[in-house]
């Protein structure tokens, strides 16, 4: 019973064309996510991209990554990810355990994360684990021209607030049986909390790019 990495990497992007082999620090985006399942060995037995791009898939073949072909249904803009996951779960011919999700938008992260997140997966037996980090941001709706606090009371201190925390999308474990009923994160799964500058990077956009080369050269380019 296999635990295997599935990265997703679509060749359409509106906002950010072919973002997912753009370089950064002189390596597609895509690779650095087939790298890290890489340095993970001990834990990812094999890594899978799925993908619908002809230059993708060329560069996860040369990172040493499997390429599963996505079909143009399932490879559309508001296409949900679990149906990709699934379509590889569905045509490879051994059976998994455990499915680790890498996003190549998110292809910076910390050295030991999958090691300490799959340890507590295993110790708390759950069938899927996410990262998520606090929130420190004052959120309100506009209702009749008039701003409503959300998550906070006017004049209060951003450190007095009731911790509030977001999906960063750094890394995602689930159990592939769950995965073939469309579900990543399942009701139950286990919320990793993680602080690190890391988990504010997700691209989409130039200025994310931007933000997540400048961080590549402070903190991981020699």
């Amino acid at each position: 019973m296999k635990t295997i990495a599935i990265i997703p990497a679509r060749g359409g992007s509106k906002r950010l064309p072919q973002k997912n082999i753009k370089l950064l620090g002189g390596i597609p985006l895509l690779a650095h996510s087939i790298m890290y399942a890489k340095a993970n060995s001990a834990i990812i037995e094999e890594i899978y991209v799925s993908t619908d791009d002809e230059n993708v898939k060329k560069i996860a073949l040369e990172y040493g990554a499997k390429v599963i072909d996505r079909p143009a249904d399932i490879s559309g803009d508001h296409e949900a990810t679990a149906s990709a996951l699934k379509h590889v779960l569905q045509n490879i011919d051994h059976e998994v355990e455990n499915v680790v999700l890498l996003q190549p938008t998110n292809p910076v992260r910390p050295e030991s994360l999958l090691k300490e997140t799959f340890e507590i997966y295993q110790k708390e037996d759950s069938d899927s684990l996410f990262t998520v980090s606090r929130n420190y941001k004052k959120f309100g709706k506009i209702t009749d021209q008039k701003f409503v606090p959300y998550n906070y009371k006017i004049g209060q201190r951003s450190q007095d607030m009731e911790p509030i925390y977001f999906e960063n999308g750094l890394l995602y474990i689930t159990k592939a049986s769950l995965i073939l009923e469309d579900i990543i994160i399942s009701e139950d799964a286990f919320p990793f909390k993680i602080d690190h500058i890391f988990a504010n990077v997700d691209i989409d956009t130039q200025e994310d790019f931007d933000f997540a080369e400048f961080l590549f050269h402070k903190y991981i380019k020699p």
